[in-house]
């Protein structure tokens, strides 16, 4: 059977095409933010981590490809008359789907033409890729709100990425559905390295005390380190913030959800990268991972 990728596997190997486009420019970081289970408040922590990095002096680019429940439009109040689905019919250039939310953030909307990304030709998904790698080269982050759970797009999005932010709750189903996720993702080649966020705490001890039971389980079975980035406290402004369709960050930004997110910014930029010496990061990285099959 002829090779699905074939194309794109000499476009990202090969002294060319992405390699040349990188070489002319920089390497944007490829996250991707993931929880076990839905209601975790991902999508929120997605879109004003994202914000608390631009605050920062950071160019982010955000990429809603939750297939089924995209919302980050919403949580802005704003709405994309583009989105994937144009760009890979040729529709629209990545340029042109591209739109500017809260505080001039730049995101691509999720919805119709996500699962299109998982069966593209050759010819398609070499394109998808130069069209990425235009916008990658001129942002620091390219972020991916990923879906809930463990469906094979997921896995995709997760497996390809520079690393993962898993977000979870104190609540047993999501720490739980959280360890779930890293477990399976382990024993993928070349497994992401996750860092760990706890949402909706009383305090920092309970965002320890939830981070130690994934850990210590993962240290236990896994052999792989998980380590806590932070946490986002219980707080009422969240919900306020999202009636109103303005993240948190911008409509409370004194509230003890905005300080925490700063403040893992901060953290955040401040830390080493997590990738192993050698490791192809990036979009050619991304890309190459892509390509990997999932299990």
């Amino acid at each position: 059977m002829k090779d699905q990728a074939a194309s794109l596997r000499s476009l990202v190997s090969a002294p060319s095409g992405l390699d040349k486009i990188q070489r002319s420019g920089r390497s944007s970081k490829i996250l991707t933010i993931a929880s076990g289970k839905g209601g975790v408040g991902k999508s929120n922590f997605t879109l004003n981590f994202a914000l608390a990095l631009q605050t920062l002096g950071r160019k982010v680019l955000v990429f809603d490809a939750d297939i089924g429940m995209a919302n980050i439009d919403v949580l802005m109040g704003t709405s994309s008359p583009y989105n994937l689905y144009h760009l890979l019919y040729r529709q629209k250039s990545i340029q042109e789907i591209i739109q500017l939310g809260a505080n001039g953030l730049p995101y691509i909307a999720g919805g119709s033409g996500m699962k299109e990304l998982f069966s593209l030709s050759d010819r398609d998904l070499e394109f998808f890729a130069e069209q990425v790698e235009m916008v990658a080269q001129e942002m620091d982050y390219v972020i991916f709100d990923t879906g809930a759970g463990l469906s094979r797009e997921n896995m995709k999005f997760i497996g390809a990425a520079d690393e993962c932010m898993i977000i979870t709750t104190p609540e047993p189903t999501s720490i739980t559905d959280a360890y779930a996720l890293v477990k399976v993702m382990h024993g993928q080649e070349n497994a992401t390295p996750f860092r760990m966020i706890v949402n909706r705490v009383e305090n920092e001890q309970e965002s320890e005390q939830v981070a130690d039971k994934i850990a210590g389980v993962a240290k236990r079975f896994l052999q792989t380190d998980i380590p806590l980035l932070g946490y986002v406290s219980e707080d009422p402004n969240v919900v306020k913030a999202v009636k109103r369709q303005v993240p948190y960050s911008l409509a409370y930004p004194h509230s003890k959800a905005s300080r925490d997110i700063q403040r893992l910014a901060l953290r955040y930029l401040a830390e080493p990268a997590v990738n192993e010496a050698g490791t192809l990061t990036g979009i050619r990285g991304f890309m190459k991972k892509w390509l990997r099959k999932t299990t």
